[in-house]
C-alpha cells in the first residue's frame, strides 16, 4: 500500500509550525493535507501556503470546506484546551471516526506517553498528548515505577518565556491539572504534582526539567540503569532529550520522616532526583524551545504508530 494518512493541524502557531515542518520533512506514513488557524496573517499559513499545502484561516469550519478534507485521516489540534473540545465535537459531527491528536490539555481522550504507553491507544478516536513538561518527565516517573512502588512524584518543568506562546499561557491552569493527573495515570505514582516555570532569562535557556520521586526502597543500580533505558528510548524520537547529571539518591529512613503535603505527614523512602535538558532539533523555532520540539515529536511518534497499525492490518488483510 503506497499510500498515506492525510494529516490537517489545527492551529498555526509556534507548535502548529513546528508539527508541520517535521511531518513534511521525516513523515514516514504521514503527510501533509491542510493547516488551519483563525489568524489570515499568521507566518504559519503563510509557510504551509508557500510549501504546497492547503491552508485556511476560518477554523475547522473552514477546514470543513476545503476539497482535502475528505481525505483527512489524522488531525492534530494545536490551539487550546477550550477549543480543542469544540473542535473535537465539530469534526466528529462530520467523520464520527476520524482521529485527533490533541496536543492541548483538554485531556478528552487518554494520555499518550509513546515510550511509556502509545502502543496501548492505537485504536483510540482521540488521544492526549499531555503537556511538554509531562512528555518530558512522565517516563522517568514511569522508569522509576517499574523497579519499585512510587508513592510520590513530582515534577518542575523551566522552560524559555520566548517559547511559551499565547496558547501555553492560555493552559498554565490546565498545565499542571493534566500533567499531575498523568503523572498518576501513565507515569503509576500514587499521587504526583507539577509545577511549570516560565524563566525570562536572556540569552534564553533550554528546557530544563527536575523530577523527584518517593519510593519503596530498591536497588539504586537498578533505578539508574532503568532511567537510562528510558532516556534512550525517548532520544530515539526527541534526539535533544538527556540527563543533564547523574541520577541522585537520598535515603529517608523511618526514625526521620518527612511530610509532603497532600500525600502524608511521616513518609520514609527512596528519594531518586533526575535532572533533564531537552534542546529542540530547530526546525522551526530556535534549539532552546525543547518544550515545543517535544510536543511535536512524540505527536508525530504517536501518529505514524496509528499508520503503522492501519497499514499493518490492511497488509494482514492481503
Amino acid at each position: 500500500m503506497n499510500r498515506k494518512l492525510k494529516a490537517a493541524i489545527i492551529g498555526s502557531g509556534n507548535i502548529g509550525t513546528d508539527l508541520m515542518i517535521k511531518i513534511l520533512r521525516h513523515g514516514r506514513n504521514i503527510e501533509m493535507g491542510a493547516m488551519v488557524g483563525i489568524d489570515a496573517a499568521s507566518d504559519g499559513l503563510a509557510r504551509a501556503a508557500r510549501m504546497g499545502v492547503a491552508t485556511t484561516h476560518e477554523g475547522v469550519e473552514g477546514l470543513s470546506r476545503l476539497p482535502v478534507f475528505e481525505d483527512i485521516d489524522i488531525v492534530f489540534d494545536a490551539t487550546s484546551a477550550g477549543a480543542h473540545v469544540k473542535n473535537d465535537a465539530f469534526l466528529r459531527s462530520l467523520k464520527p471516526h476520524i482521529r485527533l491528536i490533541d496536543l492541548t490539555p483538554a485531556a478528552i481522550g487518554p494520555y499518550c506517553i509513546p515510550v511509556v504507553n502509545g502502543q496501548d491507544h492505537l485504536t483510540a478516536s482521540n488521544v492526549n498528548m499531555v503537556t511538554c513538561g509531562g512528555q518530558a518527565t512522565i517516563p522517568m516517573v514511569a522508569a522509576v515505577s517499574r523497579v519499585t512502588k512510587v508513592h510520590y512524584g513530582e515534577i518542575v518543568a523551566s522552560i524559555s518565556s520566548k517559547s511559551a506562546g499565547p496558547g501555553t499561557r492560555a493552559n498554565i491552569d490546565e498545565f499542571t491539572e493534566t500533567t499531575s493527573r498523568a503523572i498518576e495515570v501513565v507515569g503509576r505514582a500514587a499521587k504526583g504534582k507539577a509545577i511549570i516555570v516560565l524563566n525570562p532569562a536572556e540569552p534564553p535557556l533550554m528546557m530544563r526539567d527536575t523530577v523527584y520521586t518517593l519510593s519503596d526502597f530498591a536497588d539504586e543500580d537498578a533505578i539508574s540503569a532503568s532511567i537510562e533505558r528510558m532516556v534512550a528510548d525517548v532520544t530515539a524520537y526527541v534526539p535533544g532529550y538527556r540527563l543533564k547529571q547523574k541520577v541522585q539518591f537520598d535515603r529517608i529512613e523511618a526514625d526521620q520522616p518527612i511530610r509532603i503535603p497532600g500525600v502524608g505527614a511521616r513518609l520514609h523512602g527512596l528519594k531518586t532526583s533526575i535532572f533533564l535538558e531537552v534542546e529542540g532539533a530547530a526546525h522551526y523555532l530556535p534549539a532552546y524551545a525543547g518544550n515545543l520540539d517535544i510536543m511535536t515529536s512524540a505527536a508525530l511518534r504517536t501518529a505514524e504508530s496509528m499508520a503503522d497499525r492501519v497499514f499493518g492490518a490492511v497488509a494482514a488483510l492481503g
